[in-house]
């Protein structure tokens, strides 16, 4: 089994931004993450922890292109209890373009482990994007869907029973695992 470490750069760079994009530890750390952890704690199949993941991914690199967006001005961003920004006029040009390079380098390692990990998440996610575009008042659509559902329904029962059998064999083979270990 392979592991995979944030590297030390990396760490040193989310610590200085930090430093530039400070809140009062009351709202850091206030139960309500940004990103749940949740889904990749259940019982979620590998390849659903994964889609998830790449749209946590995804978001990371909008969110980071805003903040690089966003600065026009030098000075730190603060933010007050009541959620609006302030900007710190005391910090030099030279610190804005230290924490652009900083929001850039963690950008570019986003953008790199979303291309060469999750390029199929890419177009799963892509793909339930455009689900939500479906036209449900429109007679054509709502005709082709019910022409297709005996297809997918039909998929979706055998990828959910598959799954299901998957585990069931998991189960049954690490109780012989652990029979057989406990005989020798």
């Amino acid at each position: 089994v392979s592991s995979f470490h944030i590297p030390a750069e990396m760490n040193r760079t989310i610590q200085s931004l930090l430093q530039h994009y400070k809140i009062p530890a009351i709202d850091r750390f206030n139960g309500s993450p940004v990103f749940s952890r949740e889904p990749l704690a259940g019982k979620l199949e590998d390849a659903g922890k994964r889609v998830f993941l790449g749209g946590v991914l995804e978001t990371y690199e909008k969110l980071i292109g805003r903040m690089l967006s966003q600065l026009t001005t030098p000075g730190p961003q603060t933010v007050r209890r009541d959620q609006s920004l302030t900007v710190s006029p005391a910090t030099s040009s030279k610190a804005g373009g230290g924490v652009r390079n900083q929001l850039s380098y963690i950008l570019s390692l986003v953008k790199a482990l979303r291309k060469h990990r999750y390029q199929e998440q890419d177009k799963v996610l892509q793909g339930l994007k455009q689900l939500s575009h479906v036209q449900m008042d429109n007679l054509i659509i709502q005709s082709k869907a019910l022409w297709e559902l005996p297809w997918l329904y039909q998929e979706a029962s055998t990828l959910a029973e598959s799954n299901r059998k998957q585990r069931r064999r998991r189960r049954l083979a690490q109780r012989v695992k652990t029979r057989q270990s406990m005989r020798v």
